[in-house]
């Protein structure tokens, strides 16, 4: 059970492995859905190459909207470009680094489909059979121009009676086959040497620049992250000691109104409730958290954090946010809350 924890504790904290499991997940799905697909083409010069183009490049555009939407690094290049400057800089590099990472990951399973289509060839043939060179096969010479047409959109439908047990389909078929691939090979060459060439000269050049925005995209992402888990243990917080208050209150007013003695007659228990909430110190952490002790203060945050994210200086940081937040509660010492915020 620790070993299943602790998987799932560094998948948690590291976008990058849950992206790539999400990239390969998406391509394994792909390969399914194309195996299981029934290719039916319409056999109609108008509507062959509509469909075959179609089927060719319909499904990759929504595997790619798939593989955007699942990015959650995509979400967060957008708020990244979109956010107000505050104290913090916006970084043009990083916005490009973060769009580069999510465009690889998002394309995978297009690519493999294309791939997969190319390499089958039956897309290919429905798409173009109507667009071959009558000239190259001896088989149409003694054909009118419109029955060559009609011949060719019925090449991919090899049960037709019009084109069954016909050489000239079968060489039709055989040679929009082989360009199908020979395309689909060439793209996956393609595709090789540049991921070849890409991880073999990266190390030739100056990696300070690369480090520096992946870095600092791994940062953008985590520190939202984190602000949203604190968020909810704040508001888990918030809740179980606004609860505690309303307990309180009703049973001083029951004792108020003389209803006092089922309370009385259950001796120490009752000396817990009427313990305030503020008496139980959950640390440093809950303290920082216990700050926040209103709907005003809580908003205030939530609309500092959108609009003036802090400067990545934690000693230039220490004076921006004295008294901000300080409606209803005391702010805690400006050197604890650096420590909080170095955890984050």
């Amino acid at each position: 059970m620790d070993k299943f924890r602790m998987l799932f504790q560094h998948f948690q904290s590291s976008s990058e492995s849950v992206m790539n499991g999400i990239c390969l997940l998406l391509a394994a799905v792909t390969v399914k859905l194309y195996s299981s697909f029934d290719f039916n083409c319409p056999c109609l010069a108008r509507y062959n190459a509509l469909y075959g183009l179609g089927l060719l490049l319909t499904p990759p555009l929504a595997l790619f909207l798939c593989g955007l939407l699942a990015n959650r690094q995509s979400v967060v290049m957008i708020e990244e470009w979109r956010r107000p400057a505050g104290h913090r800089r916006k970084d043009p590099g990083i916005i490009r680094y973060m769009c580069s990472s999510v465009l690889q990951r998002a394309l995978a399973a297009p690519l493999v489909w294309i791939l997969l289509a190319l390499l089958d060839g039956k897309c290919f043939v429905c798409a173009f059979s109507n667009s071959v060179d009558p000239e190259k096969f001896l088989d149409f010479a003694n054909m009118t121009p419109s029955q060559v047409q009609l011949f060719l959109a019925k090449v991919p439908c090899k049960e037709d009676e019009l084109v069954r047990d016909s050489p000239a389909r079968k060489a039709v078929s055989r040679y929009l086959q082989c360009l199908s691939q020979a395309i689909g090979w060439s793209i996956t060459l393609l595709l090789i040497v540049v991921a070849f060439l890409a991880r073999c000269l990266r190390p030739c050049f100056d990696q300070t620049v690369f480090l520096q925005r992946r870095y600092w995209s791994n940062y953008v992402d985590l520190e939202q992250k984190l602000f949203d888990e604190t968020c909810c243990e704040h508001a888990r917080d918030f809740a179980h000691r606004c609860v505690l208050h309303f307990f309180a209150s009703m049973q001083s007013e029951m004792q108020a109104r003389g209803l006092h003695r089922d309370t009385a007659s259950r001796g120490p228990k009752s000396r817990e409730v009427r313990e305030p909430p503020e008496a139980v110190d959950g640390g440093s952490r809950k303290a920082h958290l216990r700050v926040v002790s209103s709907r005003e203060q809580v908003d205030r945050l939530l609309s500092t954090w959108y609009s003036s994210k802090p400067p990545l200086d934690l000693v230039a940081s220490a004076g921006l946010w004295g008294g901000g937040l300080s409606h209803r509660a005391p702010m805690v010492a400006p050197g604890t809350r650096l420590s909080q915020h170095t955890d984050v």
